[in-house]
């Protein structure tokens, strides 16, 4: 089998062209679309003390050296999140960056090592209203690209039709025919009532698995494939249980969380953001526990994030794997054919 050519050579990067002109003006159109919101663009340090702290994230790491030889772990940050609610709570209102951020183990047709991150945050304001600005963005960026529709693997969406909103519930109803909230008692998820329920939709089951597990399978294989045709979806109310960094609801069965798809891909994740540095503590200390068991190592917990939560203001935030927007917008195949310089695969694992 020969070796596929690299991406600088100049006949593929000549059939690149096209979708990275496209990608330029939508990043143009982005940035048009937060100065007219009154946004300020950041800059986030991409070496931290943590790359975050959820359990199936996997970071890469590097040493710091100083002058006098001492030396130390720090890590590519995996989201700017953390560095920009510390930025929210030094004062700052209405924020976003474009962001490269690092994921390893993480490389195929949807997922790159280095990717774009597209974040913004507004204080004071509720995560809904982040669904008003996913509606304007869409349509904006599509403009620029100069197309009418989304599209992916035989899939199309109307970037300029309203979205449609659905709850997580809802989803599991219409698409497995699962009632997922029969499936959390008193806050605790029925892990052994949910398995049941998702083995009768033809779902494969291992003793091992988790609630959370088991949504994850679910989602993945029964509701994503099924989001964002015609128009983009807008996935709301979460399970407490996959809450991450967000707030709970006043039913505490629930998070203020949400997910944009489209033509069946996820594109961004939105929060109503915990500000609540104790129960934050917990989640992370969870996590970790987590993935200690199953990866067999953990990361730090970055002590000055848990302290700009105690003065941070509430808030809003979202994040938007901005490479899988311009694909949907172009019309590419692969994540590399909209990145400009993707990582050398030195693993053979496209």
């Amino acid at each position: 089998m020969s070796k596929p050519s690299p991406w600088w050579t100049p006949h593929i990067h000549r059939d690149r062209r096209p979708f990275l002109k496209a990608r330029g003006k939508m990043v143009a159109a982005a940035r048009a679309f937060f100065a007219a919101e009154s946004f300020v663009e950041v800059d986030t340090a991409i070496l931290q003390v943590s790359p975050g702290n959820e359990a199936h994230i996997s970071a890469f790491s590097t040493e710091i050296i100083d002058a006098a030889g001492a030396g130390g772990r720090l890590y590519l940050h995996s989201s700017p999140e953390f560095a920009a609610k510390k930025l929210l709570a030094a004062g700052e209102e209405k924020i976003f960056t474009f962001a490269h951020v690092f994921r390893n183990r993480e490389r195929g047709r949807l997922h790159h090592p280095e990717f774009t991150m597209l974040e913004w945050y507004r204080a004071n304001e509720p995560y809904q209203r982040l669904v008003e600005d996913c509606a304007g963005l869409l349509a904006a960026t599509a403009a620029a690209a100069g197309t009418r529709d989304l599209s992916f693997a035989g899939c199309f969406a109307d970037p300029f039709a309203e979205p449609e909103v659905l709850s997580v519930a809802e989803a599991f109803d219409r698409f497995a025919g699962v009632d997922l909230l029969a499936t959390i008692e008193d806050d605790e998820p029925n892990r052994d009532a949910f398995a049941v329920l998702a083995r009768n939709s033809g779902l494969r089951i291992v003793e091992d698995d988790t609630w959370s597990d088991i949504f994850s399978k679910m989602l993945s294989e029964k509701i994503e494939p099924q989001l964002g045709h015609g128009q983009a979806t807008i996935l709301m109310d979460y399970p407490a249980s996959e809450a991450a960094l967000a707030k709970l609801q006043t039913d505490r069965r629930l998070a203020e969380r949400f997910e944009l798809y489209a033509c069946g891909v996820e594109l961004a994740n939105g929060f109503g953001e915990l500000t609540d540095p104790a129960e934050q503590r917990r989640r992370f200390e969870a996590e970790m526990a987590e993935r200690r068991q199953i990866y067999g190592e953990a990361y730090p917990i970055d002590e000055d994030f848990l302290d700009a939560l105690a003065i941070m203001p509430e808030a809003s935030g979202i994040a938007l794997g901005f490479d899988r927007l311009a694909m949907l917008a172009t019309g590419a195949t692969h994540i590399e054919q909209v990145l400009w310089t993707p990582v050398a695969d030195i693993t053979g694992i496209r």
